[in-house]
């Protein structure tokens, strides 16, 4: 079960879901608890959401398990780093490389340890920071709205409020250092690559230090054999030990040129030659597991499902007895999950393929295996939701979640609209009406998503229009609603529910413009207004600075501007946002 749980954690990973990696590892954990591999790649996981206290929590744990174990201290090191406690950082990258000198990720993490305490301790508050320029004026939104890694940001109410309390004081930085977004919003301004606490070795896979570690230790590729000098003549007694070391090379190399044979046949789709060959290569040498696999290759080739998977179990066990490089492992999995994918066509069962690659890659992140790995489960998904389909139950289900919703029952009507989508996913009547229960429960997020499901679907379903228009009047985005009801009227010009909903927001755009917001809600409407990457892209366009400058210093100026419909709408746009207000 915990190795279960690892597997899933490690795949989590590996697609960059560090929430569900956390997750599973936990689950692990819990099955496990004395298990260091198990803490690392939780602590790895948290590292690279940027949670460097709960990274270095897991980190001390795994070295407590395990103190010899140099893959502990980089985690350690990379927590401590994340956490600007640099010399605690040192000391546990150079405890690392005690155990393993050589240790490229250990040696790289010192390094930027050591670079970081050069640079001496942060400012205190009391003193002037060093990066005041970089939040000054309006420009600092439009670097942050330009660049595409924190553009998202900008919608977060949260990261809105650091970055203005920043600017107002950039000494107010040192609070909010250890928000990832920030320092990334800070490389951004500063046009420099920050640093964070999950480098290199928690993501890029190197032979001598993997992003998951298997329960043993995994030896490095054998070297190919090097020649030998030929040997001097020796006492009587090693004659005979001589003579099998020779016959050994000797079938090595009948062996290789079998594997050669095999793969020229391959080529040439010569399958039953290169079986033969490669049958040969392993009866000579059983300690090369490539043999097999190749084999494996060959029979997956033919269709011969059964013996390809035959094939790359003896591989993976013979790899785990010799030790074998993890590569080679990983390759025999895939190869297995590929061929357990071909069979599931027919019988429908893509569970034992999907549990192949996801063995294959906690041994190694190929990014082909990744891939076959989410064509396998999205063609079991499909499978589900084919053998699902039903529009008749679909039917019932909705008009289940409309009696629960007169009864204004909301949470009962969405699970029976959810199962309506379910049962028939371009149903836009199941999507429309559940649209509609969220925004009765408040859910205008989820509201708009379906509202928005409803016109792709059917462009000319006029309901999704009304209900897009509602959710985003109610979200107080009144500039975005009246667009909404205004395509919707496109289609039908005499809708009375349309027509009263641009009403309602002409009266709302028209309070705005009029300067008849209360202090509060001036306040909240310029909050989400400072969010919107339109507002702060025409905040930051000289053009438009010099227009709101001749509106305060200039007015005949001002008057030519407004002639230009261009400028006009973005005033618009600005007024109703709250940044500007019309005497």
């Amino acid at each position: 079960m915990a190795d279960e749980a690892k597997a899933k954690g490690n795949a989590a990973f590996s697609s960059g879901n560090y929430a569900d990696a956390i997750k599973h590892f936990s689950d692990a954990i819990s099955l496990a608890p004395t298990n260091h591999v198990l803490y690392s790649n939780r602590s790895a996981a948290h590292a690279s959401r940027g949670n460097y206290s709960d990274a270095l929590t897991d980190a001390q744990k795994t070295v407590d398990l395990k103190p010899d174990w140099p893959k502990g201290y980089s985690r350690l090191g990379a927590a401590y780093l994340g956490l600007h406690n640099f010399s605690d950082a040192i000391s546990a990258y150079k405890k690392g490389l005690e155990f393993d000198p050589n240790n490229e990720a250990l040696k790289s993490g010192l390094s930027d340890a050591q670079s970081a305490a050069s640079r001496g301790a942060r400012p205190s508050s009391s003193s002037a920071s060093p990066f005041g320029d970089a939040f000054s004026g309006p420009e600092m939104w439009a670097k942050l709205t330009a660049d595409p890694g924190t553009r998202g940001y900008l919608q977060q109410p949260d990261f809105v409020k650091m970055m203005q309390e920043i600017q107002k004081n950039p000494n107010n930085l040192n609070m909010y250092l250890k928000d990832q977004r920030v320092m990334q919003a800070l490389g951004v301004l500063l046009n420099i690559k920050m640093m964070s606490g999950n480098g290199p070795e928690d993501m890029e896979v190197q032979p001598e230090d993997p992003a998951f570690e298997r329960e043993f230790k995994m030896p490095e590729a054998k070297p190919e054999p090097k020649p030998e000098p030929k040997p001097e003549p020796e006492p009587e007694p090693m004659v005979e030990e001589d003579e099998e070391e020779r016959q050994k090379k000797e079938r090595k190399g009948l062996a290789q040129k079998e594997k050669e044979a095999g793969n020229a046949a391959y080529k040439k789709k010569e399958f039953e030659k290169a079986i033969e060959h490669y049958s040969k290569a392993i009866e000579l040498d059983d300690e090369d597991i490539s043999f097999l696999t190749n084999r494996a290759a060959v029979y997956l080739e033919m269709g011969k499902y059964d013996e390809c998977i035959k094939d790359c179990d003896q591989a993976v066990e013979r790899g785990r007895e010799l030790r074998s490089d993890y590569k080679m492992v990983a390759r025999a999995l895939t190869r297995k999950g590929t061929a357990l994918a071909k069979i599931a066509k027919t019988s429908k069962d893509y569970d034992l393929a999907i549990e192949a690659f996801h063995k294959a890659l906690t041994e190694h992140r190929n990014p082909d295996t990744l891939k076959k790995l989410n064509d396998a489960e999205k063609a079991k998904k499909d499978l589900e939701q084919q053998e699902y389909f039903d529009p008749n139950i679909a039917d019932e289900e909705r008009e289940k979640g409309n009696e629960y919703f007169k009864e204004q029952k909301y949470p009962e009507a969405v699970k029976h609209y959810t199962e309506a989508i379910r049962r028939n996913p371009k149903d836009t009547k199941a999507y429309s009406n559940r649209a509609a229960s969220y925004t009765k429960l408040g859910a205008m997020p989820e509201a708009l998503k379906d509202a928005e499901k409803c016109i792709e679907l059917d462009p000319s379903f006029v309901k999704g229009y009304t209900r897009k228009g509602a959710v985003q009047f109610f979200m107080k985005e009144y500039e975005k609603a009246l667009e909404t009801y205004q395509e919707g009227l496109k289609l039908e010009p005499n809708n009375q529910e349309l027509l009263d909903g641009v009403r309602r927001c002409v009266q709302q755009i028209n309070k705005a413009s009029r300067g008849d917001l209360t202090p509060e809600e001036l306040k909240e409407r310029q909050a989400k207004g400072m969010q919107d990457p339109e507002i702060q892209n025409i905040l930051t366009d000289p053009v438009m600075r010099q227009v709101l400058i001749d509106f305060q210093e200039n007015p005949k100026a001002a008057q030519d501007h407004m002639k230009n419909p261009m400028v006009m709408n973005k005033i618009q746009k600005l007024v109703s946002a709250g940044i500007v207000q019309v005497r």
